[in-house]
Formats: C-alpha cells, sequence, structure tokens
C-alpha cells in the first residue's frame, strides 16, 4: 500500500474492515479486495479459546496471532488491544508488541480489566483520567507516528451517550488518532458522535450482528462522517454454520 492509514483515512469512501483472527482469515480478506482487517479480540477468544469475548485472551496470544497474520498478508491491520491488558506500563509494553508485530492501528478501550464485550451487559469503566493516562502511554510507546492509536469509550451502555462523548473528547486531547465511541443504541446516536467529535479526528463504527448498535450499511455510515467500519463478528459466525454442517 503506497500511503498509510493515516492518509487514507482522511479519504473517501469508508475504510471497511472486515473482522480476521488467523493468516487464512487474513489472506481470504485481502483476496477478496479489502484494503485493510480487523484483529477482533472476541474472533481470537471464540476459535483459539472456544469461549466468549470476556478478556480471557492475554497479550502474548494476540501478539503471536498477529504476528502469523502479518507473515501472510499486507493489509492495514487494525488490532483490537482490549484495555491494554493491564494499566498505562502494560498499555506501553502491548503498544511496542504490536507495533513490531504488524499493526497499523491499534486500539484500546476504557473498561476495568478484565474486559467483557462491548455487546454484553454488566461492564465496569476506569475513570477517563486514568484512560486518558493510557492514551498518552500508548502515544509515547509508538516507534512510528503512522501506527494509529484508537480510543475506544464503553460508556454508552454505563452512563450515557453524553458521558461517552465527553469521555473521547478527553482521549483526543491525550493524542488518540481515532476516536470509536461503542455500541450507540440507535441510529439517531451514531449521527450524535459525528455531530459532536467528528470534526476534528476519524471516527470509527462497529457492526456487530446481534449487538447493541443497528446495523447500517457502509455507504450510509460513510454519509454520516464515519472513516472506518469494522465488521468483526460476521467471520466466525458464518464459518461456525458452515462448519455445524459439515460435522452434521
Amino acid at each position: 500500500t503506497e500511503h498509510s492509514l493515516r492518509g487514507r483515512l482522511t479519504s473517501k469512501p469508508i475504510v471497511i474492515a472486515p473482522g480476521i483472527y488467523d493468516p487464512l482469515t487474513a489472506l481470504l480478506a485481502e483476496q477478496a479486495g479489502f484494503e485493510a482487517a480487523y484483529v477482533s479480540g472476541a474472533a481470537i477468544a471464540y476459535t483459539r479459546l472456544g469461549r466468549p469475548d470476556i478478556g480471557l485472551v492475554s497479550m502474548s496470544e494476540v501478539a503471536e496471532t498477529l504476528t502469523l497474520i502479518r507473515d501472510r498478508v499486507g493489509i492495514y491491520l487494525v488490532v483490537d488491544a482490549d484495555t491494554g491488558y493491564g494499566n498505562a506500563l502494560n498499555v506501553e509494553r502491548t503498544v511496542r508488541l504490536f507495533e513490531r508485530a504488524g499493526a497499523n492501528a491499534i486500539q484500546l478501550e476504557d473498561q476495568d480489566f478484565p474486559k467483557r464485550c462491548a455487546h454484553l451487559d454488566d461492564k465496569v469503566l476506569i475513570p477517563a483520567q486514568e484512560m486518558a493516562g493510557k492514551i498518552k502511554a500508548a502515544v509515547d510507546a509508538r516507534a512510528s507516528r503512522e501506527t494509529l492509536i484508537i480510543a475506544r469509550t464503553d460508556a454508552v451502555a454505563v452512563e450515557g451517550l453524553d458521558s461517552a462523548l465527553e469521555r473521547v473528547g478527553l482521549y483526543r486531547e491525550a493524542g488518540a488518532d481515532m476516536l470509536f465511541v461503542e455500541a450507540p443504541r440507535e441510529r439517531g446516536e451514531l449521527g450524535k458522535v459525528v455531530e459532536r467529535v467528528g470534526r476534528s479526528v476519524p471516527l470509527m463504527a462497529n457492526m456487530v450482528e446481534g449487538g447493541k448498535t443497528p446495523i447500517v450499511p457502509a455507504p450510509e455510515l460513510d454519509a454520516l462522517g464515519f472513516a472506518l467500519v469494522i465488521f468483526p463478528g460476521g467471520i466466525v459466525r458464518a464459518l461456525a454454520e458452515a462448519a455445524q454442517e459439515f460435522y452434521g
């Protein structure tokens, strides 16, 4: 790819990053013509552990998975780093490791550790200032400015949309390159996110089948003003259905 992901996110159309979890799914996504893919922590939990997305996957397991994927494909890799697997010091180590392993963007969230899937209930957040400190640590730890730090907030479900928008504003000030308000509950909330925080920095949307957010097609998210959309879990659902049929 001739230019950086940072540059690509400032131009149209929206970047579509389907979920992947191993070199095979990465290769198939690349061959299908996608310019980016999302290394999903949930998909890694489902496939490597056969377990739900409740914070069981470790940093080294994701780093190993990422290394194997990067060895096979050249597309942009957006990597789910959960909470950074601990505090600001853990975040620094995570960023250095994932960047060396081939991440183009590293996503960090403001949940307490261990985290839960964003579309499950009973999430617990860390204080906004603590998360801002983790974002600063991430930005300081990266070797290249072209490695993007994505700040995700899970506050919508816990504290409401206004609090979520306040939080990502703080994370932007701390140096985040991209903002991700997770699990807005309705279409109007997606629009509000763009209105309130989308002018200064690229925004990311997450389309999870059966999740809390209504599924909006990529062109409509593009029109709303989102720069990146991920479809993280669909591939595991598709493969699970095929496998059930095969084993049956």
